[in-house]
């Protein structure tokens, strides 16, 4: 028997974290210096919304945000605790060229593996951030239901990351050139011309640009455009929506979507304020298994097979 962890960046509201019995470790931010423990798991989906808003409404007016890293005490406290239980682990983690986490976690798993040699301890690295990881999660959880040895799902899940695809676009990009990825002058002037960036993760896990366009509503279409043309077997699918305190504009992006293809399911929840904070208000993001990660609308390489893992979940 197996657990499965995720840092709270995997952005799972707080009801699936309970039906699927994920384990959450969270980042912690400060507000104003104020600690803010990212993940509550005590939330209804209207709670978290609630908190959303109230967290992007503070980046809004500017107020001071700072996040951290989860350590490998952290990790260490999390993992030895169901050791303990005489089981083992698999950590789905936040891109490790997005955040240091996933090397703090590594550390962790080697001391670990010391004190207990008997027991495994299995990291996925996601290459990607928000739901493209919570999603993961929910896939290891039925492949554990459905018998799967922990090394295959571990091994299912690192391959099926690379065609796990995570594409968004912002609000405002003075937050794009808070963090550098875009330079201030040219955030001014998008602003001024309601430039709408599409960004997306790379297959190497960072985030990069893939397009743009103009208007708000003509970035929402886009983003449809892409899950419609690039998703693979979406009948077996969860897709997930993230949005900073853009609720509205997720149910459009939803319903837009199910008109065009059949789901299995959605996610639609409130953007992770770790990740969030580096995106900002009004950012819409969109999950879901592709082709491979080049929204090119057909696989760049063909002899890769992302249905393996519907199969194995069945």
């Amino acid at each position: 028997m197996f657990e499965i962890f995720v840092d709270s960046a995997a952005n799972l509201p707080a009801e699936q974290v309970k039906k699927y019995g994920i384990r959450v470790i969270s980042f912690v931010n400060f507000v104003n210096g104020k600690e803010m423990i990212n993940f509550d798991g005590g939330l209804t989906p209207e709670e978290e919304r609630v908190r959303g808003k109230e967290y992007y409404d503070a980046m809004r007016a500017d107020v001071e945000i700072k996040t951290s890293l989860i350590n490998a005490s952290d990790f260490i406290d999390h993992f030895e605790a169901v050791l303990k239980e005489g089981k083992d682990i698999l950590y789905i983690s936040l891109s490790k060229n997005i955040s240091g986490t996933f090397n703090a976690s590594k550390l962790a798993a080697e001391e670990l593996k010391e004190n207990y040699p008997e027991r495994k301890i299995m990291l996925v690295d996601s290459l990607n951030a928000s739901l493209a990881q919570g999603i993961l999660a929910i896939y290891a959880y039925e492949m554990r239901g459905k018998g799967h040895p922990l090394e295959q799902i571990a091994d299912v899940l690192g391959r099926t990351a690379y065609s796990m695809n995570g594409t968004f676009t912002v609000g405002n990009l003075r937050y794009l050139a808070r963090t550098g990825r875009i330079h201030k002058a040219t955030a001014t002037v998008g602003n001024l011309l309601s430039i709408k960036p599409i960004l997306r993760g790379n297959k190497e896990g960072f985030i990069v640009q893939f397009g743009s366009c103009r208007g708000r509503k003509k970035s929402l279409n886009t983003l449809v455009d892409l899950v419609c043309s690039n998703i693979v077997e979406p009948e077996k699918q969860i897709i997930g929506i993230a949005q900073a305190d853009a609720y509205e504009d997720s149910l459009y992006v939803v319903e837009q979507i199910r008109n065009r293809v059949k789901v299995r399911d959605f996610i639609n929840t409130s953007y992770d304020y770790c990740t969030g904070s580096h995106v900002g208000p009004d950012t819409i993001a969109v999950f879901f298994i592709g082709y491979d990660r080049e929204l090119q609308g057909s696989p760049s390489e063909p002899d890769y097979k992302p249905q393996q893992i519907f199969d194995m979940i069945g």
